[in-house]
């Protein structure tokens, strides 16, 4: 199916290996199917912040975490146009969202400011800003290997300098006088 074109219930009901009768009984509208799946994922997204960091060093977690996201933004093409008037309705508690996914970036930031492994001045905000982008431009799965080099990218940036260089005022490479 393309990602410009929701799926109808029917569609989502054969995927599902249910029937459409089934699919109306549990959710009698694409409104609350849409809400039910976005409410799941969000609620994935945040609790596998805290599974991650139980199985990973905190900068393995994050990127592992960064893929999680992009299976989210992957997964909400396919209702993105009921999603979107949900969210400007007010159905959808888009500020909550936000909130939710923010503080699970900031959980693994902290894990990682704790053992030094990811960069004490990032925020989550310049997380989230930086996936959006990412996965903006090279959405998956259609670009799977580019998100995934602008993921690692965005990692080694995330890193704190070797020690050896940290506190040396050396400029950028092309800016020097």
């Amino acid at each position: 199916m393309s990602a410009d074109i929701e799926p109808s219930m029917r569609a989502i009901a054969r995927e599902a290996g249910v029937g459409i009768a089934t699919l109306y009984r549990h959710f009698p509208t694409r409104e609350s199917l849409v809400d039910a799946v976005y409410r799941d994922q969000v609620a994935r997204l945040t609790a596998g912040a805290h599974e991650l960091l139980g199985q990973l060093p905190p900068a393995a977690a994050m990127r592992r975490w960064m893929d999680l996201f992009g299976d989210w933004i992957a997964a909400k093409n396919g209702m993105l146009g009921t999603l979107l008037s949900m969210i400007q309705s007010g159905e959808i508690a888009h500020d909550q969202t936000r909130s939710e996914l923010l503080t699970a970036i900031t959980t693994i930031l902290d894990a990682g400011r704790v053992v030094g492994d990811l960069r004490p001045d990032v925020t989550a905000e310049d997380i989230a800003a930086a996936l959006i982008g990412i996965f903006t431009v090279a959405p998956r799965p259609k670009r799977e290997a580019n998100a995934s080099r602008l993921l690692s990218l965005l990692m080694d940036g995330l890193r704190p300098p070797p020690p050896d260089t940290a506190g040396l005022d050396i400029p950028p490479v092309g800016l020097q006088h």
